[in-house]
């Protein structure tokens, strides 16, 4: 029986490779479109809502602490403040680590599985479960010529050694999650790849988040350069559910849920 949880994408940054310059009016943070937006995630059927304040698209810049948590700790406290909800908080910075576990996010999802200095000791003081994601190079760099001699033996092994440094840091077993990072550093063929060997990642016995929703390999695999990428979204999120995926990060929470939803009265 599939019971995939939905995780539902805020990203309050100018320059997101799908949403970037949504939630600002000029040089504000349009926190009424937010609120607005996640109420109607979560009437969808979203679980969980994850804010960030750093584009991690194929070459972004680096964004510094303050300014990520200038956007997103307000944001955090007022989704706080008027919804029932489990946040997480989209950063690989120590500081907004810290910041955001005090204002009301309970995970957190690092794209750098905590590799930055200070990140993994931060992550252990707050005591938040916390997704590692792999990701070759960085974002600025990422895409200029991923290449792997096995890219799901190298990701999966990437994941487990993050893991053991969780662990050997005092975070416990079941609030480590992984994701194999599709997008971040790999070609379309590594991103099929690892897509078909989801099971290996499940069978780890960690919690696995898929993130593909709006992605590039959408568009790759359709062979139509077109940015309307939601029935491939949508078809993906179902079929890492099928493949065992935990959570599924997505724009689009209306549409996967329904698919979801569907999924769970006939799957078998």
């Amino acid at each position: 029986m599939c019971n995939t949880q939905i995780m539902g994408v805020i990203n309050v940054t100018p320059d997101s490779f799908s949403d970037g310059g949504r939630f600002f009016r000029g040089d504000r943070i349009d926190f009424d479109g937010i609120l607005r937006t996640v109420d109607s995630m979560l009437v969808a059927g979203a679980d969980i809502i994850d804010v960030g304040g750093e584009s991690t698209r194929p070459g972004a810049d680096s964004v510094g602490g303050d300014q990520q948590a200038s956007r997103v700790l307000p944001v955090l406290e007022s989704l706080k403040t008027n919804f029932d909800t489990i946040l997480s908080v989209d950063t690989s910075c120590p500081q907004l680590i810290r910041e955001a576990a005090s204002v009301g996010a309970s995970f957190i999802n690092d794209v750098r599985a905590l590799q930055r200095p200070g990140a993994l000791e931060a992550a252990v003081e707050v005591e938040l479960p916390v997704c590692l994601t792999h990701m070759q190079n960085q974002p600025k760099s990422m895409q200029d010529a991923p290449f792997y001699l096995d890219v799901v033996t190298e990701v999966l092994a990437f994941l487990l050694e993050r893991k053991d440094a969780c662990l050997a840091a005092g975070i416990p077993r079941d609030k480590i999650y992984i994701d194999p990072g599709f997008g971040f550093g790999k070609t379309l063929e590594h991103n099929v790849m690892l897509f078909r060997a989801i099971d290996r990642f499940v069978a780890t016995g960690f919690p696995v988040i898929v993130g593909v929703s709006r992605k590039r390999m959408i568009s790759e695999l359709l062979q139509n350069p077109s940015e309307h990428r939601l029935i491939g979204s949508v078809v993906l999120a179902v079929l890492a559910a099928q493949r065992g995926a935990s959570i599924l990060r997505v724009h689009d929470v209306d549409e996967t849920a329904k698919a979801i939803k569907i999924l769970q009265q006939i799957d078998f």
